[in-house]
């Protein structure tokens, strides 16, 4: 029988206290530093991995981990970071997850060993997760005026499209003139300034009514990613038909099921499955989940192609990707104002056929394409990208009452980091089945598996991230209809029937 869940108004905020244009100003400045260090480090590393793997002895699955193991940290526990600032303070817990994040790079950046790095990169993300989706509670608090809160979320979503884009250039340019543990020391000063700022102009907010914590929903919700995301990358070196493998799977499907199972009872569950009766909320995860594994995929495949098989170094590798980081620094405000204007659908389709585009044209690279062909594909992609972001972030908070802002914003940047995990997992996963245990950076570089071997070994990872931005596409059509915008008011109004966001879907 499942559980009835006291209204929102119950739970609500209290009033916010209304701040000056250039208090708030400087919130919003401090809630993007937090994201542009988190999201930074998502692809920065995959500039660093043939060098990584050259230093620290890595195999294709081993420097799957180091991209990983920060995603996967993330994605098990922002929901639980969400929930628990709404309950004990949004700006407490993001000053404690910004010392932790610094503190996890610094470890970073002296790892001795390739497990160790792993291990502090988990760290590392174990603050990150405190910081992204309280971050946008804290914006959702801070503007209470629909219209100047779409135009906060527009530009969060463009430093969130910009600092993931900006990676492999930054890291490109640290690694090839500095080494691979500069990419962790840029952290330190950012998230000191950062923590300054916070103390002195972010105010502290929670919910009225503290929110119990679903520890058993926690730990379901990290065996379903642990397990599956272990499956995914221990599978061709294991055997897919492993006693090991077959386990984890079976660990992870039935971890989910019994999320599914027990979340609907709990009267304050740790995801609230009432959000997915929205059907732009439940597009916007789903399209989070494509687009992002699109873009950790993209960067994993990309860096390995051209370090491994064209033999271009960290830096020019970095700079390579330019024509994609360029389209997602312009175009994410340009998607926020349709979206502001118009709604959702628009930049959706534009982001869906570009994001398939640009993949499908990667699915004939080799070790001899063109750089004309290259160029046009990465910026097709970007235009893709750089389209995705704002509908995602937008459709995050439509709605949702503002004590339950920090649940509904994790769960969106859950999608996210779910999305790269499995993105680079699985088209990891399918190179590492092709060419085995490469050690990168090492004698399989240019010259050995790394020119035509590993150029068609990842055929088949850019048809997956072709079948990525194809969901993105149908997913933005389904969402944006005239049926879905109803599963949206209906779900508003279930959820707070005082509280409706007067934003477009």
């Amino acid at each position: 029988m499942t559980v009835q869940r006291p209204s929102a108004p119950g739970v609500a905020d209290p009033p916010a206290t209304e701040l000056s244009r250039r208090r708030r100003m400087a919130v919003l400045m401090v809630c993007c530093m937090s994201i542009l260090v988190v999201s930074l480090d998502v692809t920065v590393v995959n500039v660093a991995l043939p060098s990584i793997g050259a230093d620290l002895h890595a195999s294709v699955s081993g420097l799957q981990w180091t991209v990983d193991a920060y995603t996967l940290v993330l994605a098990s526990l922002l929901m639980l970071s969400g929930s628990t600032a709404d309950r004990v303070g949004r700006k407490r817990i993001f000053m404690v997850g910004m010392v932790v994040f610094v503190v996890g790079s610094g470890l970073c950046s002296v790892a001795p060993s390739l497990g160790a790095l792993v291990a502090f990169r988990m760290v590392q993300a174990g603050g990150g997760s405190m910081l992204n989706p309280v971050a946008m509670s804290i914006i959702t608090n801070t503007f209470p005026n629909p219209r100047e809160r779409a135009q906060a979320v527009g530009v969060w979503a463009a430093v969130v499209g910009v600092s993931m884009a900006l990676g492999p250039v930054v890291g490109g340019v640290l690694v090839g003139s500095v080494g691979w543990r500069s990419i962790f020391w840029i952290n330190l000063p950012v998230g000191l300034v950062a923590l300054a700022l916070t103390a002195a102009f972010v105010p502290e907010s929670r919910a009225l009514r503290a929110r119990a914590l679903d520890w058993v929903g926690q730990v379901l919700v990290m065996v379903t990613l642990g397990c599956l995301t272990f499956g995914i990358i221990e599978a061709p070196g294991r055997g897919w038909g492993s006693p090991v493998i077959v386990t984890s799977f079976a660990l992870a499907g039935g971890a989910l099921l019994a999320l599914l199972a027990w979340e609907p009872r709990q009267v304050e569950p740790l995801i609230d499955l009432r959000f997915f009766a929205s059907a732009p909320f439940s597009g916007a995860a789903v399209v989070a989940v494509a687009a992002f594994a699109a873009l950790a995929g993209f960067l994993f495949l990309n860096t390995l192609y051209l370090q491994e098989v064209r033999g271009l170094s960290a830096l020019h590798a970095g700079l390579a990707t330019l024509p994609m980081a360029v389209m997602v620094m312009v175009l994410p405000p340009v998607s926020g104002r349709i979206v502001g204007s118009r709604g959702s659908r628009i930049p959706l389709l534009i982001a869906g056929l570009a994001l398939t585009t640009g993949c499908l044209l990667l699915t004939r690279v080799s070790a001899t394409t063109s750089w004309t062909y290259l160029f046009t594909a990465y910026v097709v992609f970007g235009v893709g990208f750089g389209f995705v972001n704002a509908p995602i972030s937008q459709a995050a908070v439509s709605g949702m009452p503002r004590a339950q802002a920090g649940v509904a914003a994790a769960i969106a940047s859950t999608s996210r980091q779910v999305g790269g995990t499995l993105g680079v997992a699985v088209v990891g996963a399918l190179v590492a089945a092709s060419v085995g245990a490469l050690e990168v950076g090492g004698p399989g570089g240019p010259g050995g598996h790394g020119g035509a071997d590993l150029a068609a070994a990842s055929h088949a990872g850019w048809w997956v991230l072709t079948g990525c931005g194809v969901i993105v596409l149908v997913t933005g059509v389904v969402t944006t209809s005239t049926w879905a915008r109803t599963t949206a008011t209906r779900t508003a109004q279930m959820l707070n029937p005082e509280y409706l966001a007067a934003t477009p879907s």
